[in-house]
């Protein structure tokens, strides 16, 4: 009787099949990871996290004591990681693989080829549902693989990249599938009762039919059934029906779709879904609850939050896998700065400060945007109001000293006679320009407050009266102030949706680099 009602479609029945061990929820279907994968929300899930790990880079440096690093690509590790870990994929495909069986399945393998060197020459990729693990002792486990022709070959640990996620014991990782079953199974139930109600022309299908005595026998009553459901289903559904024998029709009685609160309960799965894989709700596409005036600082909290534990993961491994536990100086990295960089106008203040706070180089600003570098720009400026007590003095000394001037020098010349110190007068131009810079865009701000409450040619009447003002108080042309405003006055048309600090920090950028560059 039991094995009479196991569907046809319910899986691999065999002894070896799944069919009979996979956990089954309380309405009744079994849920796999790949039947997970017809919900959207979780195939979005898996997607984001995937696209996101497979487009990073990948670095391999030395690191020397003093924190220099030097970037190493003629290594095996390199090749592996960032050009070719095996003879059909490419590394984007192999990382965006492995990171969907891990965000799936909890786990994901790669089986580790080497040559005679000691020097790995391919990883192959193994399907989770292909692996099972045999624990030899508490701290030591071998792993089996099925085939496909149903052989199975047992690999040693040392021959096996694994990348576990959240681990009860260390050594498998969870299944999220598995662990929210219940709740993938409530919204493919959800999904599939959509639509079977779509498909009966949005109305509530069902009744039952009333028989003027009996049927003969329960095979009469199923013929009568089939029989029914053929007439009225697919092409013939909402033809009307001409009954015989003084059989009855009576509708079945069904909840509505708003009691049985339908559309807020597929709401509520993709939150839930999102909730489970640890993405962000807007990063899949649900907007109901975004918030744009700070989109830009979610996206920012989805990498720090939901990407780098994953990103830590992928390095850890390759550490704990590939490299020699007492070697320090060799290090992995899958930097995530080009997805944090925020928008160009962000990008550019940032590296501003960093320039003129000294601790970034322009070429390092440059290099960071995809530019070559220039002669020249490899040294750090130095403000003047950042430099330490008494070393401005210092370098005013070493003119005033005879120790410091050349052999062929009066040493009667007054100081004001001698050359400035390298690097001084740029230091101090800056600083100037820089406090230029903030006045100015301290008026600006204060001026478009104003002009935002009236008409848009009130906004354009204001910076032509400010044009002026700046370029006496930066040294600018008069026709760069006028360029300048222009471009201002598209800008400030968004403030409304642009806080005024923000505006403000913008604006001090671009006339800081005015007066620098004349």
């Amino acid at each position: 009787m039991f094995l009479t009602k196991i569907r046809a479609d319910s899986g691999d029945r065999s002894p070896w099949g799944g069919f009979w061990f996979n956990p089954v929820p309380f309405n009744g279907s079994a849920v796999t990871a790949d039947a997970s994968l017809q919900l959207t929300a979780v195939y979005a899930c898996v997607r984001v996290l995937s696209n996101s790990v497979s487009t990073l880079p990948f670095l391999l440096y030395e690191e020397s004591a003093d924190g220099t690093k030097t970037k190493i690509k003629k290594h095996w590790l390199y090749r592996i990681f960032a050009r070719r870990p095996n003879d059909f994929q490419n590394p984007a495909e192999f990382r965006s693989m492995m990171q969907g069986h891990l965000s799936l399945r909890g786990n994901a393998f790669a089986r580790i080829f080497s040559n005679g060197k000691g020097e790995v020459t391919d990883l192959i990729p193994i399907h989770p549902d292909r692996v099972a693990i045999e624990l030899l002792t508490d701290t030591n486990w071998r792993y089996r693989i099925k085939n496909a022709d149903g052989t199975t070959t047992v690999v040693n640990r040392i021959d096996m990249f694994h990348l576990k996620g959240l681990s009860g014991d260390g050594i498998m990782g969870y299944s999220p599938i598995q662990l929210a079953r219940s709740a993938i199974a409530g919204a493919i139930a959800a999904q599939n009762y959509g639509t079977r109600f779509f498909e009966n022309d949005a109305a509530p299908s069902g009744g039952w039919i009333e028989h003027p005595s009996n049927f003969k026998d329960n095979e009469a009553r199923r013929l009568w059934r089939e029989s029914w459901q053929e007439q009225q289903g697919g092409k013939n559904k909402g033809k009307l029906a001409v009954l015989e024998y003084g059989l009855k029709y009576h509708s079945g009685v069904a909840i509505s779709n708003g009691d049985a609160q339908f559309i807020e309960s597929r709401k509520y799965s993709v939150s839930d879904i999102a909730r489970l894989f640890g993405v962000r709700p807007h990063k899949i596409g649900d907007l109901e609850k975004a918030t744009f005036s700070n989109i830009e600082q979610q996206s920012i909290d989805s990498v720090n939050d939901d990407l780098m534990p994953w990103v830590v993961c992928w390095e850890e491994a390759i550490r704990f896998n590939f490299l020699d536990p007492d070697d320090d100086t060799l290090q992995v990295e899958f930097p995530i700065i080009s997805l944090l960089r925020g928008d160009s106008a962000a990008r550019s203040l940032y590296y501003n400060k960093g320039i003129m706070g000294g601790w970034l180089t322009r070429n390092e600003a440059r290099i960071a945007e995809s530019y070559n570098p220039l002669p020249g720009l490899d040294e750090p400026l130095r403000p003047l109001n950042m430099i330490a007590d008494g070393a401005a003095d210092e370098e005013d000394d070493e003119v005033e000293s005879g120790e410091a001037l050349p052999a062929n020098a009066n040493p009667n010349d007054s100081p004001a006679d001698a050359p400035p110190a390298p690097g001084k007068s740029d230091a101090r131009l800056v600083a100037l320009a820089s406090a230029a810079a903030e006045r100015v865009a301290r008026k600006e701000v204060e001026m478009v407050s104003r002009a935002l409450k009236g008409s848009r040619e009130s906004l354009i009447d204001a910076y032509s009266k400010l044009a002026p003002f700046i370029a006496g108080a930066i040294g600018i042309s008069a026709e760069t102030a006028q360029a300048y405003c222009v471009e201002q006055i598209e800008l400030a048309q968004q403030a409304d949706n642009m806080e005024l600090d923000r505006f403000g920090e913008i604006a001090c950028c671009k006339l800081e680099r005015l007066a620098i560059q004349g």
